[in-house]
């Protein structure tokens, strides 16, 4: 499932990056959690989008092709049943940035 989420991350990443543009992909720890970030170079997503885009069916740009709006939504699904949260953030006209947290366990938990 986790896998999932990642590909499914870094796939929008390049949907919405336009050709040229970068993508970070940056796996930290903080607190004795995981941290999985992935930023983008696109757009960006407006302020009134952003609550919604875990939603399902959602599409922040409708119409566009490769996506049904399912996508974000599997993604936090699976995350939370890892015990994890997700999140998004955005400025528009600087890209779209996700990131989730998973617990790390230590041998023996």
């Amino acid at each position: 499932m986790l896998e999932r989420v990642v590909i499914n991350l870094t796939d929008n990443a390049v949907k919405f990056t336009p050709d040229g543009g970068r993508i970070s992909v940056v796996l930290s720890s903080s607190s004795g959690r995981a941290v999985l970030e992935v930023a983008d170079a696109g757009e960006g997503i407006s302020a009134e989008s952003l609550p919604r885009v875990f939603e399902r069916f959602f599409q922040a740009k409708p119409g566009r092709p490769g996506g049904n709006g399912l996508g974000l939504a599997i993604a936090k699904a699976f995350v939370e049943a890892h015990g994890g949260r997700i999140a998004a953030s955005s400025e528009p006209g600087k890209g779209a940035t996700f990131s989730f947290t998973l617990p790390v366990l230590r041998p023996g938990d």
